[in-house]
């Protein structure tokens, strides 16, 4: 009799899906999230690459099921065993919109929403409306003047944030705040987005910058047609739900805003919050566009021509998740101070609980105010054919050898070339010219050969290449030489190189 089929359990999987922060993404056409046996019976993927696998309650490490796409199902069982694990369910459509996000999340705080119902009037929300965005336009001004290089436009940034200070209705923050964001994303525009070589070819002409913000079909951040807009709008998605998650947990009501108005289908108050953590979402992508090729194999068009994410990018960008989280927590705990003390009874009473970041207990103990939060690092891509190798190298092995001989071959023809011909002349009529006016007497007497090799060399093996070049003026493979023992160097470098050494102020 043939063995019934039986679905792997997550301890006897290879390669466990759940990554070590605790995200589980799911993708992909029918997917379904059900009970079986006790265990989270889950299947997503589409045709070869379909998944089927179990967590069962135990030494599983979920703590945020995210799911792209409305195709499939989720049964009420599986819902409460998240709840009962403590994990976080959140559904995303595909071009980045927040569906749904449900948590572990205490009952609701009265005094809290009252405070919150009643901040329109006091004017506490002018006031928490005027530090979250200062604190988000200060992020701005330092990517725009330490990233881009761009001191003009932080400088506007600048004069804008100043101006919060004076701002006496919300409806002020609100146009600062706009104008600011025309100022900082102007200078994003000619920001070049690379590809590998081998797949310029196929990607289309407006994905090579950056561009606009706004994308051509909505007038706005929304519908993206270019891969970082679609990048940025998923990630400020994970921002959001995790503003969500905060908020609730703290007991306040998530769609009660202060800056943002009131909308259906809308979290306002997490949307206020998470402008702070913006700028830090703007960081990590510009790092990773200026430092690593994206691959055309992560998007795709629509017929309209929106952007979208491919199942295993949107994957790897929702392992950010809890980083966002954690940077975002300080601000939903300010802001949940801010409205508890506006209330009169409670002036001199308690303060609030820090559940998210346990500010109170860090400071009772003496310890940092907040832990460092470490960002994810995306994977590197060869940037010639644009398969993935180790993190830090440039090309894979196959693509290496190509790069390299082309590079040695530019490198010998520009080496020919008539102004590099007649700036080695020059330097070496210098040198020559330095040798003829050096004399014995400089040297001192207790600088000979024998104390070269035994007391200076020796210690120029430690010392940085780039500093024995810049010291003597020579060539980078003639300071390699003299810093590997290969070359002995002129009598006239020895002073030098002995003060470098520290030779010097044993012999004086």
């Amino acid at each position: 009799m043939a063995a019934s089929h039986k679905v792997p359990q997550l301890s006897l999987l290879r390669k466990i899906p759940i990554h070590k922060c605790g995200v589980l993404t799911l993708c992909g056409f029918g997917v379904r999230v059900r009970m079986q046996s006790g265990h989270l019976e889950i299947e997503d993927g589409v045709g070869a690459e379909r998944r089927h696998f179990r967590l069962p309650r135990v030494r599983h490490g979920l703590k945020r099921l995210v799911i792209i796409g409305s195709d499939g199902f989720v049964s009420l069982a599986a819902l409460r065993w998240l709840a009962d694990q403590d994990a976080a369910f959140i559904l995303l459509e595909r071009d980045g919109k927040v569906i749904t996000v449900t948590g572990p999340v205490p009952s609701s705080n009265g005094r809290l929403r009252r405070a919150q119902a009643l901040s329109q009037n006091n004017g506490t929300a002018l006031e928490i409306a005027k530090e979250l965005i200062a604190a988000k336009l200060v992020g701005q001004e330092t990517l725009v003047r330490d990233r881009l290089k761009d001191s003009t436009t932080a400088d506007i940034i600048a004069k804008f944030r100043e101006q919060l200070f004076t701002a006496e209705t919300l409806d002020r923050v609100r146009l600062l705040e706009a104008h600011a964001a025309v100022s900082y994303w102007s200078a994003w525009n000619t920001l070049p987005i690379n590809f590998p070589r081998q797949e310029m070819k196929r990607v289309p002409e407006h994905w090579r910058t950056f561009g606009t913000r706004k994308s051509p079909l909505t007038g706005s951040p929304r519908l993206a047609v270019n891969p970082p807009g679609a990048i940025l709008n998923y990630c400020y998605a994970l921002l959001e739900s995790e503003t969500r998650l905060a908020v609730s947990a703290l007991g306040l009501d998530p769609g009660m805003g202060m800056l943002h108005a009131d909308t259906s289908n809308r979290d306002s108050l997490a949307c206020d919050i998470m402008e702070t953590v913006r700028p830090s979402v703007d960081a990590w992508l510009l790092d990773w566009i200026m430092r690593e090729p994206l691959r055309r194999s992560w998007f795709f068009e629509t017929a309209t021509g929106n952007c979208r994410l491919m199942g295993n990018l949107a994957s790897k960008l929702s392992e950010t998740a809890p980083t966002w989280g954690k940077l975002v927590a300080p601000y939903a705990e300010r802001v949940a101070s801010k409205l508890f003390t506006s209330t009169s009874r409670s002036k001199f009473s308690y303060r609030p609980p820090t559940h998210l970041t346990q500010q109170h207990r860090r400071e009772a103990k003496g310890r940092p105010s907040l832990p460092f939060v470490k960002k994810l690092k995306p994977d590197s891509i060869c940037r010639d054919c644009g398969e993935q190798i180790r993190r830090g190298a440039l090309f894979c092995s196959k693509c290496a050898g190509v790069a390299t001989g082309q590079n040695f071959d530019a490198g010998r023809k520009s080496a020919q070339q008539p102004e590099s011909l007649a700036k080695r002349s020059a330097t070496q009529r210098l040198h020559q010219q330095a040798i003829q006016n050096w004399k014995d007497s400089h040297l001192p007497t207790w600088l000979t050969r024998e104390v070269y090799l035994k007391e200076v060399q020796p210690v120029l093996a430690n010392v940085a290449k780039s500093r024995i070049r810049a010291e003597l003026g020579v060539s980078e493979p003639y300071s390699s030489d003299i810093s590997a023992g290969k070359r002995i160097p002129h009598q006239r470098h020895w002073v030098v190189l002995a003060r470098i050494a520290g030779v010097i102020s044993r012999h004086e």
